[in-house]
């Protein structure tokens, strides 16, 4: 009787949710997904799961041929750049097969007036000419890319709380999406917010404040996603993952 096929998802967001429960109703399958472990109480996913880091991209290898792992797919944040590239390292190492699962990025509009930069210390050096009273919406990590901006007011959203160093004048607010237009028009027009920052995670569940933003003319900073790992193939939805998966295990 042959084992089933195992299968690391490197999960954490919602595509990589919807790709284990595909995964894990397959019997042919062994399905784990691995969760860094940076929110307090994550939705967990269907199929067996694994908390924390693997220590590098040698603890990954050394976890991939402990397990016997088949097939390997990174389905972390887009902006994760560390575990993707760890996992091009080790996939390659241990000669497993590896797939970039990566919703599609946000597309402007008319009407919408964006400032793309390439980081958050970017993000920072731009906004202080656009506005006054910022809603950050980049997460609670990398915040101290905008301590030095003493003049300005924060309005930032994440959803576990934020640890030091963040800025001096900020207000948090703890929240997991998804969010509606009209929620996120009233909180910009609660708060005063001039200027709205955020990453181009692509998700629509946190698109409604793009626009809201459009809707009332605020100007939005919008951090570039890094690029999959050279010679990685990216699947856009997991429909297509599924599909590279099967074709691989053949």
């Amino acid at each position: 009787m042959h084992r089933p096929r195992h299968v690391l998802i490197l999960g954490g967001t919602t595509e990589a949710r919807r790709l284990a429960a595909e995964l894990a109703a397959d019997p042919a399958l062994r399905v784990t997904s691995s969760l860094a472990g940076r929110v307090a109480a994550p939705r967990l996913p269907a199929g067996q799961v694994r908390i924390g880091g693997f220590g590098g991209p040698e603890g990954l290898a050394r976890w991939l041929r402990e397990q016997q792992v088949d097939a390997l797919i990174d389905a972390t944040h887009p902006f994760a750049g560390t575990i993707s590239c760890n996992a091009a390292r080790a996939a390659a190492d241990v000669h497993v097969p590896l797939l970039a699962l990566r919703r599609p990025g946000w597309v402007a509009e008319p009407g919408d007036d964006w400032h793309p930069v390439g980081s958050l210390a970017q993000a920072a050096d731009v906004i202080p000419a656009l506005g006054k009273r910022a809603f950050l919406t980049t997460g609670r990590m990398g915040l101290a890319a905008f301590v030095h901006l003493e003049d300005m007011w924060f309005l930032v959203r994440s959803v576990d709380a934020p640890e030091p160093p963040v800025p001096a004048r900020m207000e948090v607010l703890l929240a997991r999406g998804p969010f509606t237009v009209e929620g996120e028009a009233e909180l910009l027009r609660r708060h005063g917010i001039d200027v709205l920052v955020t990453k181009d995670s692509g998700a629509a569940a946190t698109a409604a404040k793009l626009v809201a933003a459009r809707q009332a003319g605020i100007p939005v900073v919008i951090v570039r996603r890094p690029p999959a790992p050279a010679g990685v193939p990216v699947a856009a939805d997991p429909a297509e993952a599924v599909r590279w998966l099967r074709a691989s295990l053949t």
